[in-house]
This record gives structure tokens, C-alpha cells and sequence, in this order.
């Protein structure tokens, strides 16, 4: 009996142990090894290695690290302090006009650099203490930050949209593009809430004067807005064009952001060292988690854990229809994703639904892209939203926990709204393909 269930057990001690605060990697291979030899005998070590080489063989996995590089090099080369600065002041004379722009930028950062940590970190030191200083809620512009900043997991080049379409199976350039108008439905819904608060607590979200004459200003707004909008051409034309695929595309980021760094002034041998080993750390951690994940798949199918799930999602198929299923796998995303991080829910839980969703006959594409919507709300969500422990440790004195908690409550009822109108209208992942 206890071998039968052996993939029940399994699961049930990873959640534990990840829940207790082990490492995610050493849990899930030192999780994976254990339970390997229970279920394999020493024979295991002979299946395991095969299993690693082909994740480091992997050629679209080689994207990751680039677009982690092309990420890092435009957050310490300044462009984004300049991008917030100029469009805080386009939209500064419209009542939560400072709110409006920082929603944009974090759209624009997402799309430039596909890295949500860098992104909350580089707006909560620039943004929340000028919000705070023009006399915006604290809870606003918490909120907004927090929540703008987790765009670019769902707006590409996205990392966590290249893991999953590797993951199922779906290819990448075809996630990007079904996941633009996704994306873009985020982002007004952010706006529509900002501007209807705004309307109705004026004075939580006030006007800001220009400060510039209007033909500098618009000089200005060019000239922070082309690098990140050429680098996006640079980076998602090529692949929709057809011209490169996904990891060429983030070669060409990496030299691109690169380039702007140079033109910014920016540049210096200091910062390619600090950009080099930021790019080594966050590169290390997904990959080590990625091949501990990969023997925990491996363990997990080989010991039956995969047809135990089919099993009871197709039970559950046969009394409450696909769709039903559907919701039910969606809604159990989301409550997970109050304790564990999108890497674990990734790594562990897609890998293992995934397949049975699309023998339902579930889209595949459509299913990836409603997965990454669902995971970009983990970061908001307490305890352990790591946007908000990133925003936090870079808050200024005077805004607490419990400020940013509140703050991002109606960005997460936002983020549930946007994914309820991709699950209901399922047209809107593959509207550019």
C-alpha cells in the first residue's frame, strides 16, 4: 500500500518541507533522491544523469540567462530612473497621473527586461518615496508599485512564459504573442481602477505641475521612451518577424542593452562585473532548481504519480465537464501560490497537471497562458508574495507591512478579474496568431 501510494508521499513531504523553509533545490533533489531509491533501487543513479543532460542541452533554455543579463544591465545602467522621471511628469497634471505612469513604466520595464525583482526593487527606491512626497496614499502607491512591477512576468519576453512553454511543450514565440493582449488587459485594468480612485479620493492621488516647457517636455519623453521601445522591437520583432528564435532574440537583448548602457553613459567596468555576477546568481538558482525539479518529475512518473492524477482529474472530468477541471486547477494555482514562489508552482506542480489538462483537451497554448497570469498573482499574495518582500526592503521609513498589504489587495481582486476574462474568453490568448 505505502508503494502504491509512494508519488502521494512524495508530494506530501515536498510541501512540508518547502513549508517549513528548507532550500527549494536541496528539498526537491534531496526529496527526489530519497524516494528515488525507495521506488528504483540504486538503479536510479543510472536513469538521473540522462535526465540532466538534457536539460543542459536544452537550447531554449539558453535564453534565461541572456535575458537575465539584458534585465540587470538596463536596471544599473539608470534608464529606468529616467523613464519613471519623464513620465511621471507627462502625466502628472491628470488626477493619479503619477499612479497612471508607473503602471506604464513597470509595463515597460516588464517588456524590456522580463524580471520582476528588478523591476519592484528599481520603482519601489524611485517611485514610492516621490508618490509619497506629492502627497499620494501610502497604500496607493504601495499598491501600484508592488503590482506594476510583476507585469513583466506575463508581458514578453517573459522568463517564466519560456520555462512553461518548455515545460508543456508549446513554442515560445507563439506564447509571446498570446500572451500580448493578456498583458495589455492587465495593464488597463490598473489604469481604469487608478483613474476611478483617483476621481473619487482626490486628494489620495493628486495633479502634478509639468515644471518643463511643453516642447522640452516632449523632447524628453522621446528620449526616455525610444531605448526600452527599441530594445522591445529589437527583441519580441525579431521573433514575431520569424527572423530569430527566443534565445537568439535574447543574444540580441543582452548586446542591445549592452549598446544603451553605452549611449546612457552608464557604462563602466564596475557595473559589467556586478551586471556579470547578478546574471550568475539568478542563473544558478533557476537551473539548480530546474534539474531538481527535473528528478523530482522523473521519480514522480516513474512511480505511477502522473496516472494517479489523471485518474482524478479525469473523475472529476467525467461528473463536472473539462471546464469545470479547469477552474478547479486554476483556483488550485492560485491558493498555492500563497505559500510557495511561480519557480516551485513551475517546476513541480505544472509539469504534472499540464499534460493531463491537454489530454482533456484542454489548448495547450491557451492553458501556458493562463497558468502565467495566474502565477503573476502569486507575487502579491501573502505571505510570501516576493513582490512584496522586495518592496518592503527598499521602502522608505514610515511605510509598514501592513500598508503594503493593504495596498495590494484590489491589484490581486485586478489580477483575479484579468484572469477570469482570459478563462472566459479564450480568443484573446490567440488574437495576434
Amino acid at each position: 500500500m505505502f508503494l502504491d501510494l509512494l508519488p502521494v508521499w512524495m508530494f506530501l513531504v515536498l510541501t512540508v518541507l518547502l513549508l517549513a523553509g528548507f532550500p527549494v533545490a536541496f528539498t526537491l533533489l534531496g526529496t527526489s533522491l530519497c524516494f528515488g531509491l525507495i521506488g528504483f533501487g540504486w538503479g536510479f543513479f543510472n536513469l538521473l544523469p540522462l535526465r540532466i543532460w538534457g536539460i543542459m542541452n536544452n537550447g531554449t533554455l539558453l535564453a534565461v540567462p541572456m535575458f537575465i543579463f539584458m534585465g540587470v544591465m538596463l536596471e544599473r545602467s539608470g534608464l529606468a530612473e529616467e523613464l519613471l522621471d519623464t513620465m511621471g511628469m507627462l502625466f502628472g497634471r491628470i488626477k493619479g497621473g503619477l499612479a497612471v505612469s508607473v503602471v506604464i513604466v513597470g509595463a515597460l520595464l516588464g517588456a524590456s527586461t522580463g524580471i520582476v525583482g528588478a523591476t519592484v526593487v528599481t520603482m519601489g527606491l524611485l517611485a514610492v518615496p516621490i508618490m509619497l512626497k506629492r502627497g499620494y496614499s501610502t497604500e496607493l502607491a504601495c499598491g501600484t508599485v508592488a503590482a506594476s512591477g510583476t507585469l513583466g512576468q506575463i508581458i514578453p519576453p517573459s522568463i517564466v512564459l519560456i520555462l512553461i512553454g518548455d515545460i508543456v511543450g508549446v513554442p515560445v514565440g507563439d506564447l509571446f504573442l498570446g500572451a500580448v493582449l493578456p498583458g495589455l488587459v492587465l495593464v488597463t485594468l490598473y489604469i481604469v481602477y487608478i483613474l476611478i480612485y483617483a476621481h473619487l479620493r482626490p486628494a489620495s492621488a493628486p495633479t502634478i505641475a509639468w515644471g518643463d516647457g511643453q516642447g522640452m517636455m516632449w523632447g524628453r519623453v522621446a528620449k526616455a521612451l525610444f531605448p526600452p521601445l527599441f530594445l522591445m522591437v529589437a527583441v519580441l520583432g525579431s521573433i514575431f518577424a520569424g527572423i530569430a528564435s527566443p534565445t537568439e532574440a535574447a543574444a540580441v537583448g543582452a548586446v542591445g542593452a549592452t549598446g544603451l548602457a553605452l549611449a546612457h553613459g552608464g557604462f563602466s567596468v564596475k557595473m559589467v562585473d556586478e551586471v556579470a555576477r547578478s546574471t550568475m546568481q539568478l542563473t544558478s538558482m533557476v537551473f539548480i532548481i530546474l534539474v531538481g525539479a527535473a528528478a523530482f518529475g522523473l521519480v514522480f512518473r516513474g512511480t505511477g504519480g502522473d496516472g494517479l492524477v489523471r485518474h482524478a482529474l479525469g473523475a472529476l472530468s467525467e461528473g463536472l465537464g473539462p471546464w469545470s477541471v479547469m477552474a478547479i486547477v486554476m483556483l488550485f494555482i492560485f491558493v498555492i501560490g500563497f505559500f510557495l514562489d511561480f519557480i516551485e508552482i513551475t517546476f513541480i506542480h505544472v509539469p504534472v497537471l499540464a499534460p493531463v489538462m491537454i489530454d482533456l483537451g484542454i489548448d495547450p497554448l491557451w492553458l501556458c497562458i493562463l497558468i502565467a497570469v495566474n502565477l503573476q498573482t502569486s507575487f502579491l499574495t501573502p505571505p510570501f508574495g516576493f513582490s512584496l518582500f522586495y518592496l518592503r526592503a527598499v521602502s522608505p521609513p514610515g511605510v509598514t507591512t501592513a500598508h503594503i498589504y493593504r495596498g495590494i489587495i484590489p491589484f490581486v481582486l485586478l489580477q483575479l478579474a484579468g484572469l477570469l476574462l482570459v478563462f472566459f474568453f479564450p480568443g484573446l490568448v490567440r488574437c495576434f496568431l
